[in-house]
């Protein structure tokens, strides 16, 4: 996974987080760690990377990152307001500037409805909460994969330091 594109993209945020003095945390269900991994393989990262929970299991998004229990038996695990809940809650918890919360189905079977490749990215930098939707090809290496280059350029974005439009093999 740090090779390539998504390793330009972490050294890129890294950068502009750097340059900014801001900082990021993550709460990740279905990357299971591989958004904070990408950002900790760019030398430096602990200035701005602030850590992360994988919240694989439904209950630990409401224990570990702060999703309201209302959300989760209203919208489910896999949902935009799970998304965006994620990211709010991981951001106050681990004092971040910048939270990202994913959430998705990287398959192969489908989960509450959602097909496999659904994904969920949200983005709160507590005045602000964004969530993309996303449908991404590929087997389950490669949605998490996509998932992550998603969340990257989404915070990069953000921070005015993107790309024009999606990642490439992102269609939102």
């Amino acid at each position: 996974m740090s090779s390539g594109a998504p390793a330009g993209a972490a050294r890129r945020l890294h950068a502009a987080l750097l340059a900014r003095g801001e900082t990021v945390a993550a709460a990740e269900s279905l990357t299971a760690g591989l958004f904070c991994a990408e950002l900790a393989s760019v030398p430096g990262a602990s200035a701005t990377l602030r850590g992360g929970a994988v919240v694989y299991a439904t209950d630990l998004k409401a224990t570990l990152a702060g999703v309201p229990a209302d959300v989760l038996t209203a919208h489910g695990p896999v949902s935009e307001p799970t998304a965006a809940a994620l990211a709010r809650g991981i951001r106050e918890r681990c004092t971040a500037t910048w939270g990202i919360g994913l959430t998705g189905v990287a398959g192969p079977d489908p989960v509450d409805g959602h097909g496999p490749g659904r994904v969920y990215v949200g983005i709160s930098d507590g005045a602000r909460t964004d969530v993309l939707e996303l449908d991404l090809p590929g087997d389950r290496s490669a949605v998490r994969a996509g998932a992550v280059r998603a969340a990257l350029e989404l915070l990069l974005e953000r921070l005015g330091d993107g790309n024009d439009g999606p990642p490439a093999g992102v269609t939102p």
